[in-house]
């Protein structure tokens, strides 16, 4: 007498979407924690850094505090501290803003922008270097995926 053979056990969309999740923020703590030594090790300089610096350089006129906070989705008081040293190093200046008394505007300095533009370049090669098992066409489908789910989300990506 036979047996017969028993299907591959199905999980359900629910468990393959956590699975998948999870999967997914493991791939990012590690992939940050490469970038944040490297970053450390090459320009003496953390992710926060890079990324108020990345935030300015695609705003060459320069951020109010908030606009920054807004765009990096972090506390005003977050971005503060990191402006403050950005300016001792000589990469941001801050700049009144005609009829605001007590508003500013931070913005890359000429240096700030050269060291930047140095630094995301290296920045991407590491990224290539960390995803470089995946090819143009698989890259490209990820992110429509993700751009979907980031639409039905409420998300702009």
């Amino acid at each position: 007498m036979t047996t017969p053979l028993k299907k591959p056990e199905q999980r359900p969309a629910s468990k393959q979407r956590l699975r998948f999740w999870l999967r997914l923020l493991k791939l990012q703590r590690h992939m940050e924690a490469v970038i944040r030594e490297k970053l450390r090790a090459e320009f003496n300089t953390t992710l926060p850094r890079f990324d108020v610096m990345a935030a300015l350089y695609h705003h060459e006129r320069g951020l109010r505090m908030s606009a920054l906070s807004s765009v990096l989705k972090v506390s005003n008081g977050n971005v503060t501290g990191i402006v403050d040293r950005l300016v001792l190093d000589g990469y941001v200046v801050r700049v009144p803003v005609k009829g605001d008394r007590r508003a500013m505007v931070v913005r890359l300095t000429n240096k700030g922008r050269d060291d930047f533009s140095h630094m995301a370049s290296v920045h991407e090669s590491w990224v290539d270097d960390l995803l470089g098992e995946l090819s143009t066409d698989e890259a490209e489908a990820m992110m429509a995926s993700m751009d979907r789910l980031n639409q039905s989300l409420g998300e702009q990506t």
